[in-house]
């Protein structure tokens, strides 16, 4: 048998791919994976023999004062580049490296959109030796829960029409009807569309839109959500539209809500995966961090945390987005408390933000790394300052890292005692992270996190705005129109101020200039729309450029992925 390292160098030698090395896994049955943490095959329900739902009545069987929670280690990343990062590559190799250390531990990940695996950015399955299984499944239908809050979605949407064709008893004002249909593709040309076309037999004609499935208010409440009992009140509390008189109506009043509740019943039951190490992982929800609050579901991360000592979790995208909104808005609604956070950058991605061309990354350049640096200590601080945790830097090594290089990471963070880590878990598992994994035990026992929130809830809405976007972003103010301040003051007016805020951006950047890398400071961040989810309890804030349906790259992995003539998939990444 031969070792990790060796492994690695005969699949890099044979040019296979994540998905070649998934496929040639040797999976446990999922009933295998399930005993090793404590769950009984009673508990599950299965989808074939390497995935399962959990039961609500185990579930529930959980939530007892005298089982003690596990240390919740949360993961996030520098602002993401081409050059990559991987996160959650990183999440699952670190949650490998500490069972391989003997620690009781559980993995909670984010469902993949359709909309990456056939756009630009692809799966959210990991890579190398270092994913969860099957991923294929995994990355395309997986148990259908996708399938379910875009049906839920949409269901509220013909329920508001088929409302107002037979009458209007409501009273809706056509034109203040705030509910958008969903996709779980990018389609941009569906951004805004008119419905109702066709004569009277169709309805009455109206501007309408679509956005992607993860950036809905049903996907948010679903990932927040405690409970079938609170899906269905949250559900019912959502705010579709305005009457004539200006008043709100929400879902119950449509009664949508029960048969809304209905569609997502299976779904809310969180998903339990496995590794290529046979670690479990329970994979569960996935709205986007750039536009929605990007973690993973509540029900998910309590269900590991009380069947694992230690539980390692992602927030999307850059610290700026996914940690902000997971801090801010999952932690403040769930009680939920990460021990510490891990902060993951590449070294070539930190040159990309030292000004670097993609080409030339692989070349030793300290003084854009210097540069680039700027970006990874920020978000460090943010975590830090801002939030009171304690942070260790995970560099997913590559070949090309010169041990010049390495040392200058390293020296920037030894003045500030936070430790930075190597780590080779694409190339060698777990084995190649079982230093992070110490190191993080390590910080978690020191407990010299002193957690606590951005901001109050007592703050106003634009407060709160501009509290995250000059802490977090380094902006010196934030700005809006009239209109979109008239909406903000009707919001805190109507009793919504209490709300944290969801801030819609670029990815790319600490602005909402996706060319500006690094650490930019002093500029201005627009808030161009803002939309309330009642149903989820925040105030989405879009700023920028960023659109709530993406659209596709020029050449998108959809032209790559294929079946072969045996029938599998080829492509996929």
């Amino acid at each position: 048998m031969c070792n990790a390292k060796d492994q690695a160098l005969y699949y890099t030698v044979h040019m296979l791919t994540d998905i070649d090395i998934a496929r040639a896994a040797k999976t446990k049955r999922i009933t295998e994976i399930a005993k090793s943490i404590g769950i009984p095959e009673e508990a599950l329900e299965p989808y074939g023999h390497t995935k399962a739902k959990l039961s609500y009545e185990f579930v529930g069987s959980l939530n007892q004062p005298t089982r003690l929670d596990g240390k919740l280690i949360l993961v996030t990343a520098i602002s993401p580049t081409p050059a990559g990062e991987g996160k959650t590559t990183t999440t699952i190799g670190l949650g490998d490296a500490l069972k391989r250390i003997g620690k009781k531990t559980m993995i909670c990940l984010r469902e993949p959109s359709l909309g990456p695996v056939f756009g630009m950015k692809g799966g959210a399955t990991g890579g190398g030796f270092a994913q969860v299984i099957p991923m294929e499944e995994i990355n395309l239908h997986f148990t259908g829960d996708f399938g379910a809050i875009a049906l839920a979605n949409n269901l509220l949407a013909a329920l508001i029409d088929n409302h107002i064709h037979h009458g209007n008893e409501l009273a809706f004002d056509t034109r203040r009807i705030t509910w958008r249909r969903v996709v779980d593709l990018n389609d941009r040309a569906l951004r805004e569309v008119t419905v109702g076309l066709g004569g009277v037999p169709n309805g009455f004609p109206r501007q309408d839109g679509f956005d992607i499935v993860v950036a809905s208010e049903v996907m948010a409440i679903f990932c927040l959500a405690n409970s079938l009992t609170d899906l269905k009140e949250r559900l019912g509390n959502i705010i579709v539209g305005y009457s004539r008189a200006q008043k709100p109506i929400r879902a119950r009043e449509l009664n949508a809500h029960g048969s809304m509740a209905v569609l997502l019943k299976d779904a809310l039951k969180p998903n339990l995966v496995q590794t290529l190490e046979h670690t479990p992982a329970l994979i569960h929800g996935g709205p986007f961090a750039n536009i929605a609050h990007g973690c993973n579901s509540v029900i998910a991360t309590r269900t590991a945390l009380k069947l694992a000592d230690y539980v390692v979790t992602e927030a999307g995208f850059g610290a700026d987005l996914g940690a902000e909104k997971f801090l801010d808005i999952k932690c403040r609604k769930s009680g939920l408390r990460p021990s510490m956070v891990v902060v993951v950058a590449t070294i070539r991605a930190l040159k990309f933000h030292g000004g670097v061309d993609l080409k030339d990354l692989g070349n030793e350049n300290l003084g854009a790394l210097e540069k680039g640096l700027t970006n990874l200590d920020r978000h460090v601080r943010n975590m830090r300052e801002n939030f009171g945790l304690s942070c260790v830097v995970a560099i997913n090594r590559f070949t090309q890292d010169t041990q010049a290089e390495i040392a200058q990471v390293q020296k920037l963070f030894s003045s500030q005692g936070v430790p930075v880590v190597l780590a080779t878990h694409w190339a060698d598992g777990g084995a190649g992270a079982e230093e992070l994994a110490r190191t993080v035990v390590e910080t978690i026992e020191k407990n010299t996190t002193n957690f606590r929130f951005l901001y109050e809830d007592s703050a106003t809405l634009w407060e709160k705005m501009e509290t995250i976007a000059k802490k977090m972003y380094g902006a010196s103010q934030v700005t809006a129109s009239s209109s979109v301040k008239k909406e903000i003051a009707r919001l805190q007016k109507e009793g919504f101020g209490g709300f944290p805020v969801c801030v819609a951006k670029t990815q790319y950047s600490f602005s909402t200039d996706p060319d500006l890398r690094g650490a930019p400071s002093g500029h201005t961040v627009d808030v161009r729309e803002v939309r309330l989810s009642a149903g989820a309890e925040f105030v989405v804030m879009i700023c920028g450029s960023i659109m709530t349906m993406p659209g596709l790259p020029k050449v998108p992995s959809a032209h790559k992925i294929d079946l072969d003539s045996a029938g599998n998939i080829i492509g996929l990444s």
